[in-house]
């Protein structure tokens, strides 16, 4: 009975990798495609041919300038953007063992985003200090509500809540700093908001290498993150430093969070909503979770983008609003679902 069910196992193995990298590709063809059609809608449209021509050297006049001094820089932006908040919703719910952790619904992105605003309306001259301090802003959060929910463990109703608390006393921390420099308050509402107007080539130099390093480390740590979903008792059994391996990990969602929100700023329910969707189709195991969400990430905030920009034109929305659209009730379903 042992030797038949043995080849059975490894056929079923097989399949689910199959299916799974067929996911992966899936994912990958609508990254694509979202970054055509971001390219290519607008307040002026511009033709595939036109792009292709362009994009291998070719000229296409006065499309050209909005093609590669708008259009790709932004486009190239929702695509980190969307890798980075993914990537880091992915390693957050795994470390913290809540399905529902998210680093704009926790505090993290709150975190980030205090910190930004304080460089931004006290030091706006030192606009460079807005990376370093939004990713100690982020740092600090996580440890925070770490502190507070830690008791005999952690338990996932306990980090929600802390979170919650964390992300209000954040919050509050923003809207005072609005208040005390409501002079300078507008370049600030928008970013509170989360939005990709004006982003351009300085922001992908920016945001690139953190999503490199980030991806990198956040591939290469797929194991131990599977590992995690074991239980500490067990990850322990199996020679995983478990509270180690979590500050490690928080950085680098922290790192992710805070480079997304230094460049967009608050942002939400891109890192809630697509490592839960990337979940259903793909599974658990993190060595296909990471990049499914990754890919599916960038397409998401690319499309989403796309939309906000294009749907009522000439008013163009942040894309934050449409993620909050369309996070809010995927967010209800998850709580009467995980709780």
């Amino acid at each position: 009975m042992t030797g038949n069910s043995a080849p059975a196992q490894k056929t079923e193995s097989d399949r689910q990798v199959k299916r799974r990298i067929s996911l992966l590709v899936i994912f990958a063809v609508l990254a694509c495609l979202g970054a055509v059609v971001s390219v290519m809608k607008g307040s002026v449209e511009i033709p595939l041919a036109e792009i292709f021509s362009v994009l291998t050297g070719g000229s296409a006049g006065t499309h050209e300038q909005i093609l590669m001094n708008i259009r790709l820089p932004r486009t190239i932006v929702a695509a980190l953007v969307g890798i980075n908040l993914a990537l880091s919703g992915a390693i957050l719910q795994a470390i913290m063992k809540n399905p529902l952790a998210d680093p704009h619904i926790i505090g993290i992105s709150s975190g980030a985003g205090l910190a930004g605003i304080v460089v931004m309306l006290m030091l706006p001259e030192q606009s460079w200090l807005i990376m370093p301090v939004a990713f100690c802003g982020a740092m600090g959060a996580a440890v925070l509500i770490y502190i507070l929910a830690w008791k005999n463990g952690i338990r996932p109703i306990r980090i929600i809540l802390a979170g919650v608390a964390v992300s209000a006393f954040f919050g509050a921390g923003i809207s005072a700093m609005m208040i005390f420099y409501s002079d300078r308050v507008h370049s600030a509402l928008m970013w509170m908001v989360g939005g990709l107007s004006a982003r351009s080539w300085p922001h992908v130099e920016l945001l690139w290498p953190y999503t490199l390093v980030g991806l990198v480390m956040a591939l290469l740590a797929a194991r131990h993150l599977n590992i995690l979903q074991l239980g500490d008792e067990l990850a322990r059994g199996l020679g995983l430093s478990v509270e180690r391996t979590r500050l490690l990990l928080t950085a680098v969602a922290a790192l992710l969070a805070a480079s997304a929100v230094s460049v967009v700023g608050l942002l939400g329910f891109v890192g809630l909503i697509v490592p839960h969707a990337a979940r259903l189709l793909v599974g658990s195991d993190y060595r296909y979770l990471l990049p499914a969400a990754a890919l599916l990430g960038a397409a998401v905030v690319m499309f989403s983008d796309t939309f906000a920009r294009t749907a009522f034109a000439p008013v163009e929305l942040p894309v934050g609003i449409i993620m909050a659209v369309l996070g809010a009730p995927f967010f209800l379903f998850l709580l009467r679902r995980e709780l």
